[in-house]
């Protein structure tokens, strides 16, 4: 038999004071360990001198529960290796224990969870959808990412690792990104902010969580776009938040609709520039009367600027925050879309005045962010990379998504249309309502195709049904082929319609 190193042992522990002896402690330990597989077979056990010396017992009751463990087959002794755990357990020891109150296999009534992540787990979910591959929401095309330039930067901070930086760090996050963060902002989107109101987060979800705790109680009610963003849904529901579902038309949020729903909102989550998932802008009068509303109110406005690098047709929109004059816009960013998901860096811009509070919940959170990885985007961003990035993605997208309309209206558009694809990463493939779209996309699923459907994006009973396509990590080829599985899908769905 292979024999394991002893790595980690579980914890076993005795209490001298206890009026069970102590070797049966020990062995009651131990045979937990061996049945409950965190003690494996083949693992070294350590020997009797060492685990008394270790405990502070004498030596005695350590070697009778090794001899009574041995005995009944859950150890084995080895000329030159020690004593291991048996490779084969005895067949009674994996029989279930049984409760006096519940019976076999029963578990108690009270295994409770919280009433936050039931209200999470009750909302609108998508299907098991691949995880890499065509339509993949949010997926940038990580092929084109420049590795080699991030793998040097990355290991330039790795290999220099200054002892202050082995230590607790700002909750705030890395100074010179935060800087690099203020200058593109302001420059890219019009943001009006320095470093210090600049957060660095772990992506924007959690950026909604620490707003959401920030500046919400239990049941506040918050305006959130109909149809929107499912992941700020769940963050609210996280906080103990009230999401209102506000409808959206084709100049955005609808002001006017959601102050005669909750005029009491105590804030408003919207995504102006490139709406989630129908793509629309917010005009520029809804823009005022929100604006307006939050200064009278005394309410927030989180704006959601999730993929404003990638703006195809008309002049770039600028950001909703450059217009607020009341410091009541908190502003969300993300590196996910434009550099690639698994780093996980996003940030906030946050009212001066609202500072310590954000860093507070911040600090309770996770106390602050990874260093290494925010020097190496400092550097990304301050040596130009960042931007050439985003110019050469900009006009790959743009042909990707090109690609994809013109394809889904040759092979699919008697069935489905498309809507709002002038910007960003993803359009809207809208079908007829009588389909269910939470079924296509699970048939779509089954031929390797991801394609979200629209319903999950609802919080009220959906007006729409269709299909969130991404196109970013989609190239060519596999654009026209998942095209045609998912004409098939569609058209075999509205043939059994």
């Amino acid at each position: 038999m292979r024999r394991i190193r002893a790595g980690f042992m579980p914890a076993i522990s005795v209490d001298p004071a206890h009026e069970r002896p102590l070797y049966r402690q020990l062995y009651d330990g131990f045979q937990r360990a061996i049945v409950e597989g965190r003690l494996r077979p083949g693992q070294r056990v350590p020997s009797s001198r060492s685990l008394a010396a270790e405990l502070r017992i004498s030596r005695i009751p350590v070697v009778t529960a090794y001899e009574q463990l041995q005995a009944e087959g859950y150890l084995e002794t080895f000329v030159g290796a020690g004593t291991c755990v048996a490779a084969a357990i005895p067949e009674d020891a994996l029989v279930p224990s049984v409760s006096a109150a519940t019976g076999a296999g029963e578990r108690s009534p009270t295994r409770q969870i919280a009433r936050r992540v039931a209200a999470v787990m009750a909302t609108p979910q998508d299907p098991s959808i691949p995880v890499i591959g065509a339509f993949r929401v949010s997926l940038p095309a990580l092929d084109q990412f420049p590795r080699q330039v991030w793998s040097g930067l990355l290991n330039r901070h790795q290999r220099n690792l200054a002892t202050e930086r082995m230590a607790y760090g700002d909750p705030m996050g890395w100074a010179p990104l935060r800087e690099a963060i203020a200058e593109y902002v302001g420059a890219s989107r019009a943001v009006r902010c320095d470093a210090s109101q600049v957060m660095i987060v772990a992506g924007s979800q959690q950026a909604l969580q620490i707003t959401a705790r920030a500046l919400l109680d239990d049941g506040d009610p918050v305006w959130v776009e109909e149809p929107g963003y499912p992941g700020a849904h769940r963050a609210f529901y996280l906080a103990g938040a009230e999401p209102v579902p506000a409808p959206i038309d084709h100049d955005g949020l609808d002001v006017e609709a959601a102050i005669r729903r909750r005029p009491d909102a105590r804030a408003a989550y919207i995504t102006p520039s490139h709406q989630y998932p129908m793509g629309v802008t917010m005009s520029a009068a809804r823009r005022m009367m929100l604006l307006n509303w939050a200064a009278r109110a005394g309410a927030w406005i989180i704006e959601d600027d999730y993929d404003s690098e990638y703006r195809f047709a008309g002049r770039p929109i600028a950001s909703l925050q450059g217009l607020d004059s009341d410091d009541r816009v908190i502003y969300v960013g993300t590196f996910s879309k434009v550099l690639f998901p698994a780093l996980r860096l996003g940030y906030l811009v946050i009212p001066s005045d609202l500072v310590q509070a954000f860093a507070a919940a911040r600090e309770a959170m996770d106390i602050f962010p990874p260093t290494a990885p925010q020097a190496a985007l400092a550097d990304f961003i301050g040596e130009g990379h960042f931007a050439r990035h985003i110019r050469r993605m900009r006009m790959l997208y743009m042909e990707r998504r090109r690609l994809l309309a013109e394809t889904i209206a040759a092979q699919i558009g008697d069935l489905m249309q498309v809507v709002s694809a002038e910007a960003g990463m993803h359009l809207v493939g809208l079908v007829d309502p009588r389909l269910d779209d939470a079924d296509l996309s699970r048939r779509a699923a089954a031929r390797g195709i991801s394609a979200v459907p629209l319903s999950s994006c609802y919080l009220e009973k959906p007006d729409k049904a269709g299909l969130v396509l991404g196109f970013g990590g989609t190239d060519g080829p596999a654009i026209e082929a998942g095209v045609r599985k998912l004409a098939e899908v569609v058209r075999a769905a509205a043939a059994q319609a």
